[in-house]
């Protein structure tokens, strides 16, 4: 009878706990309300250093949620979590969690930044609707990911769809990214 080495039953079993943390039920990290505003200020404030005419495009939107510092890491066993606000006319209304886990080749991690523009109030009344029992990226909504602006400003950029989600890091927009499936839910906060 061949058994696996310590090293890799214990590996397997630290990628099963990071990924039940992840899906388990909505238990809200130490975050507080001010400290989500905080980061997802900052990360506004860079979402329009990288990408021209960022703030406009932001402001004509009929609602805004970002999720700063999202954190996706996995071995084999992939996940992420974060946790954001959704603003409308610049004001924070909610606080909401993304989670998601995936399975294939994964190895790392990495903390992005999402941003979800609303084009379409309908869209929006329908995520508020069904983000308090789990909003999925891709199934309750109309979701177009934006991978490059190129050279043309988002002000002037034709709306992608109901939804335009930009997901971005230090160095700019990243490629080869999915939110398919990614579960969002209010939070409360």
């Amino acid at each position: 009878m061949r058994t696996r080495p310590f090293w890799g039953r214990a590996w397997s079993m630290g990628c099963a706990v990071l990924l039940v943390g992840l899906l388990m039920p909505s238990v809200s990290v130490a975050k507080t309300a001010q400290e989500i505003d905080n980061e997802v200020n900052v990360a506004i404030a860079q979402f329009d250093k990288q990408m021209l005419g960022g703030t406009a495009f932001l402001q004509e939107a009929n609602g805004v949620l970002v999720l700063p510092k999202v954190v996706q890491a996995g071995v084999g066993i992939g996940g992420e979590y974060g946790e954001g606000a959704l603003r409308v006319n610049g004001k924070t209304v909610g606080y909401y969690s993304i989670k998601a886990a995936s399975l294939g080749v994964e190895l790392g991690a990495q903390e992005t930044n999402i941003i979800l523009v609303f084009e379409d109030s309908q869209a929006l009344s329908k995520f508020e609707a069904k983000s308090t029992t789990g909003w999925q990226a891709g199934v309750d909504g109309n979701l177009t990911l934006v991978k490059s602006s190129g050279t043309q400003p988002l002000d002037r950029m034709k709306p992608p769809g109901e939804i335009a989600g930009f997901v971005f890091g230090s160095t700019g927009l990243l490629a080869n990214v999915s939110l398919q499936g990614a579960k969002i839910t209010k939070l409360n906060k």
